[in-house]
């Protein structure tokens, strides 16, 4: 009998190891699946939504073991694993690849069948689209669970508690879906569980998160990346997580240290990311003891000050460390020589503002990849980097960089990645530049070079994936320089950046050669004729920058065949002719369209529905009118559309019917739009939707009239407070300003200017204490500035001009508005001094107080107006905008200068001007004037001044327009004033001077 059994055992094992030879050599020898598991997996199929039909093999009459995503026991049968995880995408996907990824996503519901899968171990269900629909709380009772990923895959609702009798589960994994839950109680029942991922699960009411994780000593992996994790945190007595390798914490916006100071308990701890937090302060103690790390993630939160020695100078064993977006300051610490392990190491967007260290070069000779871009790094680039033979990529960009390019760097093989760009990098290119074969990526762009860069060389350079040469002085044609990259670069390059670097000619059908790009960047410079036919054949282009041309005729049809288009940038070109829908017909995953300043025309039916779902539409100067074009409507994702001055006619409120749900940016200045703003109270749920998104909204230069109280004064929601932008100058509103501004306390902009407003200035403009510019100008207000005006501090531009303002500039804006930038008062009734305090305004680049009654003198503190007593560099940008929320505002003024009004935008931050003109002020003008040598325009006309003209007045280097006619004045003209090179219009008229003699 013992050895019947022995014989019977023997046969098991033998049956059992050739089926398992036989799988692992391809043949089809393997165990039936049971029948009764086969029907559940039916049944779960028949709920599920399988467009591109992956479960084809999924039939009554198949072995289900042989089916698509089903592996069965070889001895018994029985479905041990269910996998349908859609693979993740490759880096190169196109828009086919994308689009057929999206369409194998499986969607539906869950059937409980899956429960008659009694030996399920590994269930995989990641990369789908179950359109929110909750965990199903059934999966707690698959009792045999080792493995479960439900990530990416569009869950919703709170995670069922259920999961918790999951005792065998070792791997679990619910991120990236839309899941909360409300307490983590139940993961102390899975203490078999060594992989946990709950990323984005929002766990902010999860008071006891902590407590539930201390629970699990076999875990080994946890992430937790934005869960909105409570920023308390109960004391507990000791950590159990010995095991823990692997720990993320990253964009849960940590308050203070104090919430994660048991991570540096973990000291077995290989991997730590807690990047994204906002930590503040300087980088944490208890870092030191976390001695076992070899990867470091301390990116993008608020460390400051310099690295202290003794914080992470000993984790000798780093490999890879993060210190990216902080705040770090001071030079490049010494002590990293000692982290001879490190093979990346990325500093890059702090403050280090030292030059290389050659210690930094020579004692990390394990270096892979070094970022230092985005710091006020200074010298040259070291010759110590060519002993780095590991490095692979090395980005020195946006720094201060101050050298020729080394000769041995062009030769320098290991190198794959090399970004040079946004550095005063200066000297010749070497010819040496054509034996970079070796580079993949090559950044030179916005440096000084001496020379033109060798383009013929480049052209050589056939593994070059990305070339970015913007702001480098090439001076070539464009088609020359496509026939040289056509040789072979054209084969492999994805990215090609060749903006602001004065090419010129016309774009030939040789773009059609470079099917790999994905981003052409050919912005400000003088390539003109037509964009070619060819541009069609670039299947691949995601990013297109044609901007600041002088490109001609109309778009081509081809251009609709850009299906993998997500990005265009064609604005201010001469471009014209009329674009139909075939234009657009396969743009498919168009998101930003800005072509701005081309007088195209849009003529298509009005049933037109877009292949696109754009976000940002600029179409600024197109002739789209008369009519609201209808097809807006179906641009469900719009946030930011500008189709002013479109040639739009139309009465409000009928033409905002077609306006997209979700707009946060609307400019429909210049054009035909008439009638009154009507109370919000009085919109459509729609329409009130949209006013309630808004956070700009330019109105101005149309037909509207009426008064404003309705529309800014009733229907006002919690939600409209959101707004920044208000621009509705130019229009012909009349009556009282409103007196409800406390209803919008987040205004940064109110531009009413040139209206027909009369009374007063309403107080509650006092409660606005985010407002950065007000434009009253152009209207028939009177009384007095109101005191309530001092409170709003972030005033940067005040236009109160052409107005019937009265009584004394109030001497507090010197005191309160310490932000006046531009402050404009001219052609008023003012009286009385000009305020000694206004000598405070240090940033005031254009003070106007002209035709008014002002008298007096003129005080001699003037000179401490410090931003007109420098001279203009441009480094703070040509025009004046505001933070984020205004970013697509720019400033303007109306100024006098050399006798002429003109407008100021662009250039006014470049502006420095005086205007005291047609006023009675009195007695000598102060020599101190003669200190402001960055003022370009001073005008003291019409006053009376007396006495003598300066003797210094040619210090004021920068005057380009002089007028003091119409004064009293006495003497000599200054011999000084020979001095003033800039001088182009000088009125010393209607005075008692004379020329100087010489003695």
């Amino acid at each position: 009998m013992a050895r019947l059994i022995f014989l019977f055992l023997a046969f098991l094992f033998l049956i059992t190891n050739v089926t398992i030879i036989s799988n692992c050599n391809g043949n089809s020898v393997h165990a039936v699946c049971i029948e009764s598991e086969k029907e559940a997996l039916l049944k779960f199929k028949q709920g599920i939504v399988d467009r591109t039909n992956r479960l084809a093999s999924w039939h009554f009459n198949g072995d289900c073991c042989r089916w698509t995503g089903i592996v069965c026991n070889n001895v018994t049968g029985h479905v041990i694993e269910l996998n349908l995880r859609v693979p993740t995408l490759d880096y190169n996907y196109d828009s086919v690849a994308f689009e057929a990824y999206v369409r194998s996503w499986l969607g539906g519901k869950i059937s409980p069948s899956l429960l008659h899968l009694k030996h399920l171990s590994y269930l995989d269900l990641s990369n789908n689209d179950f359109g929110g629909i909750h965990i199903p709380k059934f999966f707690g009772s698959l009792g045999s669970l080792r493995y479960l990923n439900l990530s990416y895959s569009v869950f919703g609702g709170k995670v069922p508690h259920h999961l918790g009798n999951l005792s065998y589960l070792k791997y679990l994994d619910l991120g990236k879906n839309n899941l909360h839950v409300e307490t983590l109680h139940w993961l102390s029942s899975l203490s078999s569980l060594e992989y946990l991922d709950l990323s984005r699960v929002n766990l902010s009411q999860a008071s006891n998160w902590f407590q539930a994780l201390n629970t699990l000593p076999s875990l080994v992996e946890l992430h937790l990346s934005h869960c909105q994790l409570p920023y308390k945190l109960h004391p507990i007595a000791s950590v159990n997580l010995s095991s823990l390798a692997t720990l993320s914490l990253s964009r849960n916006s940590f308050q203070n240290l104090s919430m994660i100071n048991w991570v540096f308990g973990l000291k077995n701890l290989i991997s730590l990311d807690l990047s994204r937090n906002y930590i503040e302060g300087p980088i944490p103690y208890g870092l030191q003891n976390l001695t076992s790390l070899k990867l470091l993630d301390l990116s993008s939160n608020s460390f400051t000050s310099s690295i202290p020695n003794w914080s992470i100078f000993g984790l000798k064993s780093l490999i890879s460390l993060d210190l990216s977006g902080n705040y770090i300051e001071g030079p490049i610490p010494y002590g990293l020589q000692n982290l001879t392990s490190l093979k990346l190491l990325d500093l890059s967007s702090n403050s280090f503002n030292s030059s290389i260290p050659n210690w930094l070069v020579l004692g990390l000779k394990n270096l892979i990849s070094l970022d230092l871009w985005g710091n006020h790094i200074e010298g040259p680039i070291p010759y110590g980097f060519q002993n780095l033979t590991s490095l692979k990529h090395l980005d020195l960009s946006y720094n201060s960089l101050n050298s020729s390019i080394p000769n041995w760097l062009y030769t320098f093989a290991p190198l794959q990645s090399l970004k040079l760009g946004e550095n005063l990098l200066q000297g010749k290119i070497s010819s040496d530049i054509g034996k970079m074969n070796f580079v993949v990526d090559l950044d030179l762009s916005f440096n000084s070079f001496e020379s033109q860069i060798p383009i013929s060389l480049i052209g050589n350079l056939c593994n070059l994936r990305s070339l970015s040469l913007s702001g480098v002085n090439l001076s070539l044609n464009i088609s020359n320089v496509l026939e040289v990259f056509s040789r072979c670069v054209s084969n492999k390059i994805e990215l090609l950046s060749l903006g602001d670097c004065r090419l010129y000619g016309q774009l030939s059908n040789q773009l059609g050669n470079f099917k790999n790009l994905r981003e052409l960047h050919l912005f400000k410079n003088s390539i003109s004729g037509s964009i070619p036919e060819s541009i069609g054949k670039l299947s691949s282009l995601k990013y297109l920058q044609l901007s600041q041309n002088k490109f001609k005729e109309n778009l081509p049809e081809s251009f609709g065949q850009l299906s993998n288009l997500e990005y265009v940038y064609i604005s201010n070109n001469f471009l014209e002719g009329t674009l139909s829908e075939k234009h657009f017909f396969n743009l498919t995953n168009l998101l930003y369209l800005v072509a701005n300043g081309n007088p195209l025309i849009l003529k298509v039916d009005r049933g037109w529905i877009p292949p696109f779902q754009i976000e940002t539409l600029g179409l600024r100067s197109w002739h789209l009118g008369p009519q609201f074009p209808h097809w807006l409507s179906s641009q469900r994702h719009l946030e930011f559309l500008d189709i002013s001055n479109s040639r739009i006619s139309c009465i409000l409120p009928n033409c905002f019917l077609d306006l997209p749900p979700h707009l946060r940016f609307l400019n429909l200045a210049h054009n035909q739009i008439h009638g009154q703003l009507p109370s919000i109270s009085t919109f459509n749920d729609s329409l009130s939707q949209i006013f309630s998104n808004l956070i700009f909204l330019d109105l101005s230069n149309n037909l509207l009239s009426g008064s404003l109280f309705n529309f800014l004064c009733f229907g006002v929601n919690e939600t409209m407070d959101q707004k920044y932008v208000l621009n509705l100058g130019n229009n012909f509103f009349s009556g009282e300003l409103p007196n409800c501004w406390s209803k919008w306390p987040n205004l940064e902009v109110i531009a009413l200017d040139n209206n027909k407003f009369t009374g007063e200035i309403p107080n509650t403009m006092g409660t606005l204490q985010s407002l950065q510019s007000l434009h009253l100008h152009g209207n028939n207000l009177s009384g007095e500035i109101p005191m309530s005006i001092k409170n709003c501090t972030a005033l940067v531009t005040l236009d109160f001009g052409e107005n019937e303002l009265v009584g004394n500039i109030p001497s507090w804006m010197g005191h309160n508005l310490l932000n006046l930038t531009i402050l404009r008062l001219r052609s008023n009734k003012f009286l009385g001094h000009i305020p000694k305090e206004l000598c405070a305004l240090s940033f005031l680049q254009v003070l106007d107080v002209a035709q008014n009654r002002l008298s007096g003198s003129l005080p001699s503190c003037i000179s401490n107006l410090s931003a007109m007593a420098y001279f203009v560099n441009g480094s703070f940008g040509n025009y004046i905008t505001y933070n984020s929320n205004t970013s697509n505002f720019i400033e303007n003024v109306f100024l006098v200068i050399k006798g002429q009004r003109h407008e100021y935008d662009q250039t006014l931050n470049l502006v420095r001007v005086l205007d005291l003109s047609n006023n009675n002020l009195s007695e000598d003008i102060p020599w101190e004037i003669t200190r402001l040598q960055g003022l370009q325009s001073l005008n003291l006309s019409h006053n009376l001044f007396t006495k003598r003209i300066p003797s210094n007045i040619g210090d004021m280097s920068s005057l380009e327009s002089l007028d003091l006619s119409v004064n009293k004045l006495l003497g000599s003209i200054p011999e000084s004033m020979s001095r003033l090179s800039f001088l182009s219009y000088l009125n010393l008229s209607d005075n008692q001077l004379m020329e100087a003699r010489e003695c």
